[in-house]
């Protein structure tokens, strides 16, 4: 083990971290380690991110050890390392929070989507009980034209009725329904 290196350059404690020690590189990381964090910590306003970062860089200053070659100031190369790693974390961050609002907005959309249906259908099965509920007349030629699509005369003569008896069937079904459904929209207007 070495004697204190503090007063080692910053060439010579790389030198000495070459040849695995550790003291050596102990020695870098209390020389830089507090301003690299003060640097992370300014630009990204996290602390445990900007730790994280702080660890990252030095972790791979050590693995990198044996092939390192840093021909200026170790203090620019770490600086420049940092602005890179926080460069990164705020893209990831950013594309977490964009991911956030796109997740969000889809689950708004489905709920809003779920919310049509169901009134759909509601409103399906209350005009299918008005249907049901109409003089059977009436009921078989508004399921011949409405659900079936056929015209009046096809059904004036599927019904052996005139096509006068068809319209006055068709107009009555569609006024009973109307009726039946206005009166549903004033009582879900006041439920909801």
């Amino acid at each position: 083990m070495l004697p204190s290196l503090s007063s080692y350059s910053d060439q010579e404690l790389i030198r000495l971290m070459k040849q695995d020690e550790e003291s050596a590189f102990t020695a870098l990381y209390n020389r830089y380690w507090e301003k690299l964090l003060f640097i992370a910590g300014i630009k990204l306003r996290d602390l445990a991110i900007a730790e994280e970062l702080v660890q990252d860089i030095f972790l791979d200053l050590w693995n990198r050890r044996d092939r390192l070659d840093i021909s200026g100031e170790l203090s620019h190369y770490l600086a420049t390392c940092m602005k890179y790693k926080v460069i990164n974390a705020q893209a990831k961050r950013k594309r977490a929070q964009d991911y956030a609002q796109l997740t969000a907005a889809r689950l708004d959309r489905a709920d809003e989507s779920t919310d049509h249906w169901l009134q759909f259908e509601d409103l399906r099965h209350q005009l299918a009980k008005l249907v049901a509920g109409l003089p059977e007349k009436c009921r078989l030629t508004y399921q011949l034209s409405r659900e079936q699509g056929l015209s009046q005369k096809e059904i004036a003569h599927r019904l052996r009725v005139s096509e006068k008896a068809v319209e006055g069937n068709l107009s009555r079904a569609l006024r009973a329904l109307r009726t039946g459904l206005s009166h549903l929209q004033i009582f879900l207007l006041f439920w909801l």
